[in-house]
């Protein structure tokens, strides 16, 4: 007699491995159908939240690097100790998005198959440990840096557009699961909340675009001339801050002016130098071990100028740059030394540029601290320099200045525009936070130029330029000289055009889908009894009920047991076959069942033998009663049996 398994399964490799990463249910018996439980639903809801955290920690220090510097430097003057904090952070958040989303994909593809969410215990480590890490650093950069959140909103002027194309993208793939679980669905009241949320999350999304706001959406004839670029002392990413190399490379990518930072020495001379010690940007503890950690101010010039100003940078490089630069500028930039603003002046003097400069007050007690503004003048003097090339900040020490010598253009902090007015000054220097549209369209209408600082990213040199900024303070004028006009213009009309036609496909889209899914699961109502039973698993299967599945669905002998049964059985063959050994399963059939139903045909027998293993094995390891729909689930699947039978 011939010997045939009872069911020949294809391997299902890809639906393995989607459950077994995500779950760890390798095996077929492991996997479900059935609805998630309420905890793995909450799961689900933390891994898309801190799926969304993430993307939003990683969006801004993707749009931070206009200030990786500044932060370093903030970080600097608080532990005393150089180092670029930003690698390790840029690092994490990206492994932590990349591990989150693959998650994420993992679970979206476990509801499109109509899969059981089942998370891995290692894998919710991992998300509460995403998470948490994410809060604590938002919580740690708004303590520390709170000031650069603003940079979020002012890249949404630039990438808005484009976010908005891509959310609606997202949302509307996405109807294909929404579209699948509403028609799954049994409650009415469940199909329309779920589809209630959806339409309005995409409606939501469609008329986003009422609320950008971005200068660059404008038509090209009303776009301003390019800005000028200030070298924010020099070209700090091709040579060492403030050194006569850096305002040489400077000059190279041609800047209007330099933008340095001021210190009186004891002997009265004024020399550049940003921090209030010489430890960041010279060999001071070489040289002066003890005094390290003194103001740099009380140092004399002639001790300043013994100290090297280049090797730091090459050992420290702080913008990543330093493996660009040639060799000759390498051996150059290792014997660079601190600069004077008398040499600053005269260069200055030279190339007809303009020096902006912030003035450092010598402390208490210093011997310059009463004559620091007259030895700066002292020092304009004799560089030949125009004194309307200079300019002065902060705006509280002018006053002593014009007192001294008229200075006819001014830089001012921020001050309101009445009185810009009466006190003739042209020149505004703003951080490019509050640099917004009006407040440029404001400054523009009184005549006042605008110098925005520090702008290092091409986007917001691009969203400056198409507002109208006049000027820009950079410490990477050798970048924003490359853009030649802005990253992206269009006119309003295009960009409503752009947004009513995405919006519409997505809309047409969307309706494409809801129908084919309602297709696709009214074609799936005709199910086959034998695929119904060999698709059941239990909730939670203990280790012997998984063993005796496996057994039956893939053993030959089960088979072959099977298939060896007479052509045609009657209602004892059925009893002495299985009921002989279950009294209470036999009383139920007999109870249930008519005659005709059990005694049809060989592949009656084997249905309701499968199906009395399958449905024990899925209800009787947590009771050791029958279930109360038992007899109904028994009496519907020998219906549905005859009635295949007889076709």
């Amino acid at each position: 007699m011939k010997h045939q398994p009872l069911q020949v399964y294809e391997r299902q490799l890809c639906l393995s491995c989607l459950t077994g990463i995500y779950g760890c249910r390798w095996k077929r018996y492991q996997r479900s159908h059935d609805n998630s439980s309420k905890w793995e639903c909450v799961w689900f809801f933390l891994l898309c939240s801190s799926f969304l955290l993430l993307l939003i920690w990683s969006y801004f220090w993707w749009e931070a690097q206009n200030d990786y510097n500044e932060l370093n430097w903030l970080l600097y003057n608080r532990s005393g100790e150089w180092s670029d904090s930003t690698v390790p952070i840029i690092a994490t958040s990206l492994v932590g998005l990349s591990y989150i989303t693959f998650l994420l994909v993992l679970g979206l593809c476990h509801i499109a198959l109509g899969q059981q969410l089942n998370l891995y215990w290692i894998h919710k480590i991992g998300v509460l440990a995403a998470l948490s890490t994410t809060i604590a650093g938002v919580v740690s950069i708004h303590d520390l840096w709170r000031d650069e959140w603003s940079v979020v909103l002012i890249s949404l002027q630039s990438t808005g557009p484009f976010l908005h194309i891509g959310a609606v993208s997202v949302v509307t793939m996405l109807g294909w699961l929404v579209a699948g679980q509403v028609m799954r669905r049994d409650r009415k009241s469940q199909q329309v909340v779920l589809l209630l949320v959806y339409v309005c999350v995409l409606l939501g999304l469609y008329v986003v675009p009422l609320t950008i706001s971005s200068p660059c959406i404008m038509p090209r004839s009303r776009l301003k001339t390019r800005p000028a670029i200030i070298g924010h002392r020099g070209a700090p990413m091709l040579a060492p801050e403030n050194t006569l190399m850096s305002f040489h490379k400077a000059l190279q990518q041609k800047v209007i002016a330099f933008e340095a930072d001021v210190t009186i020495s004891t002997d009265g001379v004024p020399f550049l130098m940003r921090d209030h010690t010489l430890r960041r940007t010279t060999d001071v503890a070489r040289h002066f071990p003890s005094r390290q950690h003194d103001d740099a101010s009380l140092f004399n010039w002639t001790e300043i100028r013994s100290l090297n100003a280049g090797v730091w940078f090459l050992r420290d490089d702080p913008y990543w740059t330093v493996k660009l630069i040639s060799t000759k500028d390498y051996s150059r930039a290792a014997n660079q030394t601190v600069c004077s603003l008398m040499e600053l002046l005269h260069l200055a003097a030279t190339w007809n540029c303009s020096v902006i400069f912030s003035l450092r007050r010598p402390p208490p007690g210093h011997p310059r601290h009463k004559l620091w503004i007259s030895d700066v003048l002292k020092a304009a003097e004799s560089s030949g320099i125009r004194s309307e090339q200079v300019m002065w900040m902060p705006d509280s020490y002018r006053y002593n200045v014009r007192a001294a010598v008229p200075l006819p253009s001014q830089q001012e902090e921020t001050t309101p525009v009445d009185s810009l007015k009466e006190r003739t000054v042209h020149t505004l220097s703003l951080h490019y936070s509050q640099a917004t549209e009006a407040e440029i369209s404001r400054f523009r209408g009184s005549n006042i130029s605008l110098n925005v600082y520090p702008v290092n990213e091409p986007w917001l040199y691009s969203v400056l330029w198409c507002s109208g900024v006049e000027y820009v303070t950079s410490d990477a004028p050798q970048v924003l000289r490359q853009v030649s006009q802005p990253i992206w213009l269009m006119s309003p009309d295009e960009y409503c055009l752009i947004w009513i036609t995405s919006d519409l496909i997505s809309a047409a889209i969307v309706i494409g889908i809801f129908i084919l899914q309602k297709w696709r699961m009214s074609g799936m109502r005709s199910y086959n009894p034998e695929q119904i039973v060999l698709s059941a698993v239990a909730h939670r299967p203990g280790r012997h009920v998984s063993i005796m599945r496996e057994k039956l669905l893939f053993s030959g002998d089960t088979g072959a047991t099977l298939t060896h049964q007479p052509h045609c059985y009657g209602a004892a063959a059925a009893e002495s076959n299985y009921c002989s050994k279950n009294a209470e399963i036999c009383a139920v059939i007999k109870t249930c069942c008519t005659a005709s139903q059990v005694a049809n045909c060989s592949r009656l027998n084997l249905h309701l033998t499968l199906f009395l293993t399958l449905f024990l094995s899925h209800s009787l390891p947590h009771s050791h009663s029958l279930p109360v729909s038992f007899p109904s689930s028994l009496n519907l699947f020998l219906v549905l049996s005859t009635a295949e039978t007889t076709h």
